[in-house]
C-alpha cells in the first residue's frame, strides 16, 4: 500500500479473487472523490456488479440496478476533467452518459491505456494494489461488453483510519 496516500483517500474493493486498494484523487476530482469516498461508506456498492466489461478496454461498475443506466440517490456530478492526468492501466474513471455533466455511481477501471478517453472523463483514482484481480473480472460479449451473470463487488468500503 502507498505511504504516501492519505488513508481517507484510499477505498478498498473486495472481490472474489481478492482485494484491489484504489488511491482516490481529490486533487484531480473534488466532487468524484468525495462521492466515491460516500456511497462506499454506505455500502453503495457492495454486490454491484461489473455489468460492462470490454477486453483490453476496461471493467465499469457501479450501477445497482446492473443495466448501466442507473445510479446512486444522490444528483449527478460537474465534469471534472484533467488537462494532465492520462487513462494509463488502473486508471478510475468516472462513466457518464452523452452529457459530461451526468457522472453518478458508475466508474470503469483500465485494462490497457486509452488516450481517446484523455480530458473527456473525470478521473477519480488508481488502483495501487490489486489489479490482478480486476484482471481477471468476468469480460462481456461483443463491442457493447455486456456481461451475462457478471462478477460483483462483494463489498467496497474506505481504507479505516
Amino acid at each position: 500500500m502507498s505511504d504516501t496516500a492519505p488513508k481517507a483517500d484510499l477505498v478498498d474493493v473486495e472481490l472474489k479473487t481478492g482485494h484491489v486498494i484504489i488511491q482516490l484523487r481529490p486533487d484531480l476530482a473534488p466532487l468524484a472523490a468525495e462521492r466515491i469516498r460516500t456511497l462506499a461508506a454506505e455500502g453503495f456498492y457492495d454486490n454491484t456488479p461489473f455489468h460492462r466489461v470490454i477486453h483490453g478496454f476496461m471493467a465499469q461498475g457501479g450501477d445497482p440496478t446492473g443495466t448501466g443506466t442507473s445510479g446512486s440517490h444522490l444528483p449527478d456530478l460537474k465534469a471534472e476533467f484533467s488537462r494532465t492526468a492520462k487513462f494509463e492501466r488502473g486508471t478510475v474513471g468516472m462513466a457518464r452518459t452523452m452529457n459530461p455533466d451526468s457522472a453518478n455511481s458508475q466508474f470503469f477501471i483500465m485494462f490497457e491505456p486509452s488516450p481517446h478517453l484523455d480530458g473527456q472523463y473525470t478521473i477519480v483514482g488508481q488502483v495501487i494494489e490489486g489489479m490482478e484481480h480486476i484482471d481477471q473480472v468476468k469480460r462481456g460479449a461483443g463491442q457493447s461488453g455486456v456481461v451475462q451473470d457478471p462478477d460483483r463487488i462483494i463489498s467496497m468500503r474506505p481504507v479505516a483510519s
